[in-house]
């Protein structure tokens, strides 16, 4: 196994795992009779004076097997959640970014290992909470990993504090509480995602603030004070009436009889205005709704807050960019640096994000493009096997068994293979009720104090460190939902449907009031994915390695949801879908290169972590996996990673750097990912093999060759055309679409693609239909090869692109303050493409079309300067900045091109080889904002390069 994060305890972990990261779990049940909202879960059992608790046609128990654990620590001693008596019947979110706080893993550390909010990273220890905002990257791990690591800039409490340890007083969906209590003093400090604040509450001492190194004041005004401590600028806010007393490293201040205060970190010192109008409106909780209708997905992030002085209940929240590419919220200048590359932040107590659903399909469409005969003795040799389930006991490989089944269930339907079919399905069944039956060699029991489902035999950690709860029961969930379409009577409650939803609950429950389970336990909703560590005991923060086995429970979602007719479950399943896809196209595979670090050598990683990333997994170096871990399981639910095609290039492009080849191994995974991408090329080396291969364990060459045969006839998904069913898809090849949904409803219905197309679809069935449009299999080509004319558009999010295919929007381009900025970029509004490579064109120059608007304002001026760095090595070998344009003081657009003429030049012209183009726009005059137009033919900019 290769190690390269920074952890507090070896880790063991078992080879030959198509998946693992750290965590632990228990057992034991108490009253689970709970009225659930917004999706119909279905009641929970009473409990039953016996172990054995009824489900429907199922059971779990109520303490574990014998010889069994649950969550320990690092030591094997058994550990029960660390909160407060407030918190105390409250189920806990284990999997969180903050769960060390009530997770004590490591015996010796009562407090918390380190936790990343972003943009602040903190810790907690006996005096009180470390608070960092780490900025520059290190490179670690022989190269492999990049990390953010929390160094504490300053510790905020009270004085005197010595806590014996550190729980957790309260949460919501993205901040959390923790508490100190020494006896003689009590201190509370709310913090979370996003948030520049620290919320402070204590008693018993003043508050007190210790900073790691002599601070430098910028600002004293009584109770609010400006520090920078190792460059980073942070602000102190005192009631009224309060007054800070600085010596040396040690920051104090009486509370004039109030018991609050706050800091936060700035974005610069001139922020300070700012950030003191809502320093005194404190976060008391947050929350997110989601809605998905018309093919399209909704979500808004709110904090709750209260307002400790004056009537101010607004606040500041910085935004990761999964956030901000899909707001058309205002934002302001301001920004912050973090792992998942900029934040930038929102001058408001909400923010609502909207994207295009990512439809799932429970298979790819019929085609002519596939071999029935041959398709049917693939098909046979998985039904006939004399295991089918491979010696699978725990509940991980059972899971990958199953999910290899349901899989074929739907092909073996589209054949007319019914005995297939109903083969696979009966297979499917009698595992899943053996694991829903209590008192048998498999089984689920529950435990009362962590509030957890867990099946033995366990795997990887998921009962005693609570782990991949998520990963596990995903392959549960969707092998039921594919039986429930075909058998809707297996999964109504009073047969197997509600062990179902007892591991729905676990895993992804969307009740904030259900006392048996946590709300949505591993998924961070405002880091956009879910995390693996049910302890989140490291180093790094918590952590995810196989972010497509968290994308297969939301597919499962979907499915079920559709199955039984529960139109909630169904839409939370998209919601989590197609948060998770943004964040792994951003944060695992880099897909518009603005995340990774400068000095990263990897294009995309296996695991993420609070503190950035890594190019590993668990339990092998092995780039196929490493590179795999994150496409399996292929399904109908793995269609949204064809929204960034010139990444899934790339991505298989290193992974054969890497591993000195094409893959081996791994090979048909990959093959499959490569299809959504380019489906000939993986036609081609499908038939080169030919049959003669080993699949990978949760695959099989029956749904391999349907795959890559479907898409070679289909052509790969267009992810710009969306259905407002769910259960809906469009592909296309030469300029043909094709168009597929299911329909799980008992009556038929019209389905409605956003480019205008409708399918009628029949009750209980799939359609499919072709028309007109679509583009290239590859609309987004490897911006490191332009193509002709070398023309990128300028797309929201700080990226040039040579697709065309990106909605219209618009960019602020921030204020010059006043001040005149002509010839030198000002909080410059930045594109940028990387891995260019051309050579110059002879008699050409730079050129731009832009579309900006200052609105009513008077006096404002947009500058470009275009910059060429010809190595990709960080330094810029040509900038030409180009006069600034002066805007009128009316509303709309106007055009701002190279005509202007060039105020400024250094540097030559030179062969591009994996170079980076930037373009900069800044306001070079006046005191107010401007938009430029993305996304459109008039937000351009071509260079002189073939």
């Amino acid at each position: 196994m290769i190690e390269v994060l920074p952890v507090q305890a070896s880790l063991s972990r078992l080879a030959s795992r198509t998946g693992a990261r750290p965590g632990a779990r228990s057992v034991a049940a108490t009253l689970l009779a709970v009225a659930l909202a917004a999706v119909t879960l279905g009641p929970a059992a009473s409990p039953a004076a016996a172990a054995t608790i009824p489900a429907g046609a199922g059971s779990y128990t109520d303490s574990r097997p014998a010889g069994t654990s649950g969550p320990t620590t690092n030591t094997g001693a058994p550990v029960t959640p660390k909160l407060t008596a407030a918190a105390r019947n409250k189920p806990v979110p284990t999997n969180d970014w903050w769960t060390s706080l009530a997770y004590q893993r490591y015996g010796d550390n009562p407090y918390s290992t380190p936790m990343y909010g972003h943009p602040l990273t903190y810790q907690a220890k006996a005096s009180g909470l470390e608070v960092g905002y780490p900025t520059t990257p290190a490179i670690v791990g022989d190269g492999r990993q990049y990390e953010y690591a929390h160094k504490a800039d300053l510790t905020v409490g009270l004085s005197g504090l010595n806590s014996p340890d550190t729980k957790a007083d309260d949460w919501s969906d993205w901040t959390v509480t923790p508490y100190w209590a020494d006896g003689s003093r009590t201190f509370r400090a709310t913090i979370g995602h996003g948030m520049p604040f620290v919320y402070a509450k204590g008693s018993g001492g003043d508050a007190r603030i210790t900073t790691a190194s002599t601070p430098t004041v910028f600002a004293d005004n009584g109770n609010v004070v400006g520090i920078t401590v190792a460059g980073h600028h942070y602000a102190l806010f005192a009631p009224t009436g309060a007054d800070w007393n600085i010596s040396g490293t040690t920051i104090t201040a009486g509370l004039a009889g109030k018991d609050y205060f706050s800091l936060a970190v700035l974005p610069s010192t001139d922020a300070l205005a700012t950030y003191r109008k809502y320093a005194y409106s404190f976060v008391t909780g947050s929350q997110v709704a989601w809605q998905t209708t018309g093919g399209n997905v909704r979500a808004t992030y709110t904090l709750a807050t209260e307002a400790k002085e004056g009537t101010e209940r607004g606040t500041l929240q910085a935004l990761y960019r999964h956030q901000w590419l899909h707001t058309t919220d205002a934002l302001t200048p301001y920004t912050y640096v973090s792992p998942r590359g900029t934040m930038k932040v929102r001058e408001s107590a909400s923010f609502t994000t909207s994207q295009k659903n990512n439809g799932v399909v429970p298979a790819l469409p019929a085609t002519s493009g596939v071999d029935r005969a041959r398709l049917t003795g693939y098909l046979n040799e998985v039904a006939n096997a004399s295991d089918p389930f491979s010696g699978a006991r725990d509940t991980y490989w059972t899971g990958k068994a199953l999910g290899k089944l349901a899989q074929l269930v739907p092909v073996a339907d589209q054949i007319g293979q019914t005995a297939v079919r109903d083969k696979l399905l009966g297979l499917m069944k009698g595992r899943l009720q053996e694991w829903f039956t209590a008192g048998g060699a498999s089984e689920f029991s529950y435990d009362k104090d962590w509030k957890t489902l867990t099946g033995y035999p366990a795997s990887y950690g998921s009962d005693t460190e609570l782990n991949d709860h998520h990963f596990h029961y995903s392959y549960y969930v969707y092998a039921a939902a594919i039986i429930a379409q075909y058998d809707a009577s297996w999964a109504a409650d009073s047969a197997w449907g509600t062990m179902i939803k007892h591991l729905i609950r676990d895993t992804a429950n969307p009740s904030r009031t259900d006392s048996a389970y946590p709300f949505l336990r591993g998924f961070d909703v405002y880091a956009g994915h879910s995390w693996a560590s049910g302890h989140q005991g490291f180093a790094a923060g918590n952590n995810q390695e196989s972010s497509s086995e968290s994308i297969n429970l939301s597919a499962g979602l979907v499915l079920w949801g559709a199955a039984t007719g529960d139109n909630a479950l169904r839409d939370l399943g998209s919601y989590l879908l197609t948060t998770e896809s943004e964040a792994i196209t951003q944060y695992w595979f880099d897909a518009s290169e603005q995340v990774f670090p400068a000095s990263y050598k990897y294009g995309t990683v296996g695991m993420v972590w609070g503190s950035g990333a890594s190019y590993s997994t668990w339990w092998t170096a092995n780039p196929e996996e490493i590179h795999g871990i994150n496409v399996l399981p292929v399904t109908g639910g793995s269609l949204h990673l064809a929204r960034e095609k010139a990444a899934i290039k790339r991505n298989i492009a290193e992974m054969e750097r890497e591993n000195g080849g094409p893959a081996q191994e791994w090979r048909d995974l990959l093959w499959e990912f490569e299809a959504l991408s380019d489906p000939a090329s993986a036609k081609v080396k499908w038939d080169g093999v030919n049959g003669n291969y080993t699949p990978e364990e949760g695959e099989s060459k029956a749904h391999t060759y349907h795959w890559i045969s479907t898409l070679d006839t289909l052509g790969a998904p267009d992810m710009t055309v969306t259905g407002d069913l769910p259960t809906s898809a469009v592909f296309s090849k030469n300029g043909t679409r094709t168009y597929t949904a299911h329909n799980h409803g008992s009556t038929a219905r019209t389905v409605t693609f956003s480019d205008g197309k409708t399918l009628s679809v029949p009750a209980r069935s799939t359609a499919t239909s072709t028309g007109p449009g679509g583009s290239d299999p590859d609309p987004d080509p490897d911006p490191g090869n332009p193509s002709t004319g070398n023309t990128f558009r300028l797309k929201s999010g700080g990226v040039l692109t040579t697709a065309t295919t990106d909605p219209a929007g618009a960019d602020t381009i921030a204020s010059a303050d006043g001040v005149n900025r002509d010839g030198t970029p000002y909080r410059p509004t930045v594109y940028e493409v990387k891995k260019v490579n051309g050579k110059v064109s002879a008699g050409a120059a730079t050129a731009f079309r832009l579309r900006v608007d200052a609105g009513a304002k008077v006096g404002l001026a947009p500058q470009v300067r275009v910059s060429y760095d010809l190595t990709g090595d960080g330094t810029f070998d040509r900038t030409e900045t180009f006069r600034y344009f002066a805007t009128d003081p009316v509303n709309g657009w106007e055009e701002y091109t190279q005509a202007v003429g060039t105020r400024a030049v250094t540097g030559s012209l030179g062969e591009l080889k994996a170079g980076t183009v930037r373009l900069e726009i800044w306001n070079a005059l006046g005191n107010g904002t401007s938009q430029v137009q993305t996304g459109t033919d008039a937000a351009v900019l071509r260079i002189p390069y073939v």
